[in-house]
């Protein structure tokens, strides 16, 4: 069976290119951590040696949390960086039941960021309207909170694509798994 039976194409089509921005996404959270790691070497050695510390550093620590915190998150689902609990599915085969599953959490999953995304994307627009700002040097907030919405949403996408690779092994399960994670087990690690 190729993956381009029973919709494989269309799915890793996207999947191929849906990549390339998680890819990207992830590449633009490593440069933040890097260019925070940059910041605070220059603000321990401006403040002991020069007397000089970094105005507002603090803030824009907290700021870029969300950036490197969240822009990643749909890169480590595709890949399965996330912590999982696999006592149940570790002891079933692949098969119709183990994509029923896999397809059952995947769902449960999008509600969720669904909802996250819902409340977070209200709490930027309330950033937005009330003008809040950090404390120290009045840096806007709504920019974070607005990435994390727009990281959730990647992710729902991530998990849309998931679901629908699932939902096809499901029907075909003798199918080249398309979108879908496939997770080693210890002997294929």
């Amino acid at each position: 069976m190729t993956a381009d039976s029973h919709g494989g194409v269309l799915i890793g089509a996207i999947d191929h290119h849906y990549r390339k921005v998680e890819n990207a996404l992830n590449l633009t959270a490593a440069g933040f951590i890097f260019f925070l790691m940059f910041l605070a070497t220059v603000q321990v050695f401006g403040r002991k040696l020069l007397n000089m510390p970094i105005p507002g550093y603090i803030d824009y620590a907290e700021q870029s949390i969300a950036v490197f915190a969240f822009l990643g998150v749909a890169y480590c689902q595709r890949v399965g960086g996330h912590v999982r609990m696999e006592l149940v599915l570790d002891k079933i085969p692949r098969g119709r039941v183990f994509w029923l599953f896999e397809a059952i959490t995947t769902l449960a999953s999008l509600a969720i960021v669904a909802v996250l995304c819902r409340y977070s994307f209200a709490h930027f627009l309330r950033a937005w309207e009330f003008g809040d700002s950090t404390i120290d040097i009045n840096l806007p907030v709504w920019p974070s909170k607005l990435l994390v919405t727009l990281a959730l949403a990647v992710l729902a996408i991530r998990l849309t694509l998931q679901l629908a690779g699932f939902v096809r092994l499901i029907m075909y399960p003798e199918a080249v798994p398309v979108a879908v994670t496939l997770i080693a087990d210890v002997a294929e690690q």
